[in-house]
């Protein structure tokens, strides 16, 4: 549950940065600011579902939450997203950075402790629906 908790943590972080950001001004930005809310929103929903809801969909969420937002990042330093190029400077970049680094590895570890992922395994068993008890 202790993982669980550190994943939400990381999602919840994130998505404050992010609302943060869009209250700063980002709301104005065409798709970014919108795109922004959005993030805001669903970290709030993923990090309720984390801790409310023992399935592995809100480790599959979290994990792909942060793996989506870094990869946007990702995106807009290297070749800009939608008119947006930011840059690998300023605290609200590196507490999302790490923020979403620490949501996908916890979600991870979660899935692995609780028995819904088998590291290493490949094929349809890699996966389970419900946790080996």
């Amino acid at each position: 549950m202790m993982t669980r908790l550190i994943a939400a943590a990381g999602v919840l972080v994130s998505a404050g940065v992010h609302l943060y950001l869009w209250v700063d001004g980002v709301r104005d930005q065409h798709v970014v600011g919108p795109a922004f809310m959005v993030n805001a929103v669903a970290g709030l929903v993923i990090a309720t579902l984390l801790m409310t809801w023992r399935h592995w969909v809100p480790l599959f969420l979290a994990a792909g939450f942060g793996l989506a937002t870094l990869g946007a990042f990702l995106i807009s330093v290297t070749v800009g997203l939608f008119g947006v190029h930011e840059h690998w400077i300023g605290v609200w970049v590196w507490t999302a950075l790490v923020a979403e680094v620490v949501a996908v590895v916890a979600a991870a570890t979660a899935g692995v402790r609780e028995g819904y992922v088998s590291p290493g395994a490949t094929g349809p068993w890699a996966v389970r629906s419900a946790p080996l008890d």
